[in-house]
């Protein structure tokens, strides 16, 4: 989980996080303007961003997107995109995650150019080569130089609302429906991911008012979530709630984790732990070592864990995350809540 932290932890380091992914519906929605009186999918269309406005003038056919999230949501609107960044923590080979990969298969023609994202920088040369209609970044990292040079090149930018890595999922949606004229399509699209959680959750009620920490030990350190962060957001969609333990082991360190101490585990008083690890050994590990061993839900075997990068990292909610994780999630939560 080292990689997907680093990049979910610049959003910590800049001081904007607080609305990072909230699981709350999404109120960043950009400011567009359709031309005149003409309507949803008018062109031209102007995007207000916290880099700058931006106008794009007609139906944009060549999509490149940049950050998380927008490539998800291209693709589930039907457009395969022509960029995309590349995934170094949960790709394959082809440094897409599978939830990614089986989408461009699906809509099938030229596969996407993967833009290196190993320096956290847009390759701008690289982008620029797939002669892109528009760059989509509404959840990223983009700095200004960044933005001014792609917009200089004749490329318009959709950047964040707000701040870097502060865009709500469903914000993004919003925002890349917008962009490419289909706002009711991305309408609709929030929507159904919405049904589906509420789907999973009414056929769980067992869910309903059990408490859940989300827990991470990684290396030397132990990470405890936050209410506020997307993944945690997700759980209490489903029905759990987050114990009082939670937010009073909070040393504010971050906007959306924080870091407890081995003498302070066992104060994670949740009826059901939720985790995550690289592989199954890595789990086993934990869950048999002396601090797994003083927190009360891993004595009781009630624990959840997603386990292997794909999975780890399809928790951060997406247009296609959702979907391909639920299943897995709720299997898994059902048989802790079951040892609860």
């Amino acid at each position: 989980m080292r990689r997907l932290r680093e990049v979910l932890s610049l959003a910590a380091i800049t001081g904007a996080a607080a609305l990072l992914l909230s699981g709350c519906a999404g109120t960043g929605a950009p400011a567009t303007s359709d031309a005149a009186t003409g309507g949803e999918g008018a062109f031209p269309i102007t995007i207000d961003s916290a880099l700058g406005t931006t106008t794009i003038e007609k139906k944009p056919e060549r999509i490149a997107t940049w950050g998380w999230g927008a490539t998800d949501a291209v693709l589930a609107l039907g457009i395969q995109p022509v960029a995309i960044p590349a995934d170094d923590y949960s790709g394959g080979d082809d440094k897409m995650p599978p939830w990614i990969s089986d989408a461009v298969d699906s809509l099938g023609g030229e596969k996407p150019v993967i833009l290196d994202s190993s320096a956290a920088e847009i390759p701008i040369e690289a982008l620029l080569k797939t002669n892109p209609d528009v760059l989509l970044a509404p959840y990223s990292g983009l700095t200004q130089k960044e933005y001014d040079a792609v917009t200089a090149a004749g490329v318009p930018v959709v950047a964040y609302p707000d701040g870097p890595w502060t865009t709500p999922w469903r914000d993004v949606i919003d925002i890349t429906g917008t962009a490419l004229g289909l706002s009711g399509e991305a309408d609709a699209l929030v929507a159904d991911l919405d049904g589906q959680v509420k789907d999973a959750a009414a056929a769980h009620p067992e869910f309903a008012g059990k408490t859940i920490a989300y827990v991470d030990d990684d290396v030397d350190t132990f990470y405890l979530y936050l209410p506020s962060d997307p993944r945690v957001a997700i759980l209490e969609d489903l029905g759990f709630s987050s114990p009082p333990s939670v937010t009073a082991l909070d040393t504010g360190e971050g906007t959306f984790y924080t870091t407890v101490s081995y003498e302070n585990l066992d104060k994670i008083d949740a009826q059901v732990l939720f985790t995550q690890a690289e592989d199954q050994k890595t789990l086993d590990e934990f869950l048999a070592s002396d601090r797994g061993a003083l927190i009360p839900a891993v004595k009781k075997g009630a624990v959840a864990a997603m386990v292997g990068a794909e999975n780890a990292s399809a928790m951060s909610p997406t247009a296609l995350t959702l979907p391909w994780v639920l299943p897995t999630l709720t299997e898994k939560l059902a048989a802790a809540v079951a040892k609860s």
